[in-house]
């Protein structure tokens, strides 16, 4: 495995940070609600959700001393993650922290504060009116992945260089395509690319999708972040190889996993952020007064095993811009 750049050499010394908080803050230990839609039992997702929680204790922030942290993993389950919204809200804890959960915990509260992770265009989606000063309950980071999603394209077709169909892959009750597909569509048509739509609810229509775009030659995959293609990403990596589709992917666990080619956000770098959006509002900021940011840092994965494997000759443009290479 060769790295490029290393975004989590910050991740140690958690010893050296100051575990005291000011005074203002009083004694009273704080409540922090998380919703996340994966696996708890995912060591992947859990690794990073660790940056979280030590960023907040190098903010003075630690369990059990001052704070508690009440997690729920909801799964890619839509039921599961309502059910899980309406939970936490219950509790009435100080902040409740979102990622890409943000419209289930949004219905359940207009008062106690959110800080979202990963929402991809919070205003289109109506979650806040303004990216500025939010108002309301709700302020965070956005993913930016609506407008990444050109780039994904641009690099699955100068990947595959024969990419003449490209599916954007996507379950319609967990993560809903419509932010997508404007950008999809135009960047298609720069590239004279077909685009498809790919809604998928399960293994078996996983298989039928990819099948159905690499019948053909020139077929290729985008898979954008969700919790549901990240809770089946074996099935979408195994069904892309047998199928031989280029994909590319948002998130670089899929690609350590097997995976062609992902850019999409440093989820570390994000996580650490929204720790210190929950930090200055269990000092007593209000969510509304924080303006909503998107990310600032970004990966790229390419996996050199896979794309041999697909009789993919890799561009040197890819190879010098990308982050790490898995060999």
């Amino acid at each position: 495995m060769m790295k490029r750049r290393d975004f989590i050499a910050g991740l140690g010394g958690a010893a050296a940070w100051p575990l005291a908080v000011s005074a203002q803050q009083g004694d009273r230990v704080r409540r922090i609600g998380v919703l996340y839609p994966a696996d708890e039992n995912d060591p992947l997702v859990k690794s990073r959700f660790s940056a979280f929680t030590q960023a907040l204790a190098g903010l003075g922030w630690t369990v059990p001393r001052n704070v508690r942290m009440d997690l729920r993993w909801a799964g890619a389950d839509a039921d599961r993650i309502g059910a899980s919204a309406k939970e936490l809200v219950a509790l009435q804890p100080d902040v409740i922290v979102t990622i890409a959960t943000t419209a289930a915990v949004q219905r359940e509260t207009r008062t106690i504060p959110i800080v979202m992770v990963a929402e991809g265009d919070p205003v289109a989606s109506g979650i806040v009116p303004r990216l500025s000063r939010p108002g309301g309950n709700v302020t965070g980071f956005g993913s930016a992945e609506a407008s990444l999603v050109g780039k994904w394209l641009e690099l699955l077709s100068e990947i595959a260089p024969g990419l003449k169909r490209a599916a954007i892959m996507f379950n319609p009750d967990i993560a809903p395509v419509s932010a997508y597909m404007s950008s999809f569509e135009t960047a298609a048509r720069t590239l004279k690319v077909e685009p498809i739509t790919a809604p998928i609810h399960g293994d078996v229509e996983i298989d039928m999708a990819i099948t159905a775009v690499g019948r053909e030659p020139g077929g290729g995959l985008v898979v954008p972040a969700n919790a549901f293609a990240v809770a089946h990403r074996a099935s979408i990596i195994s069904a892309a190889a047998r199928n031989n589709v280029p994909a590319v992917y948002t998130q670089s666990f899929f690609v350590r996993d097997g995976g062609l080619l992902s850019y999409g956000v440093d989820w570390t770098d994000i996580l650490r952020r929204a720790a210190t959006y929950v930090d200055r509002i269990l000092r007593g900021e209000k969510p509304g007064d924080l303006p909503v940011q998107f990310p600032t840092k970004f990966e790229m994965v390419l996996n050199r095993r896979t794309a041999t494997a697909l009789g993919l000759e890799i561009p040197l443009s890819i190879l010098l811009r990308a982050t790490e290479v898995i060999e």
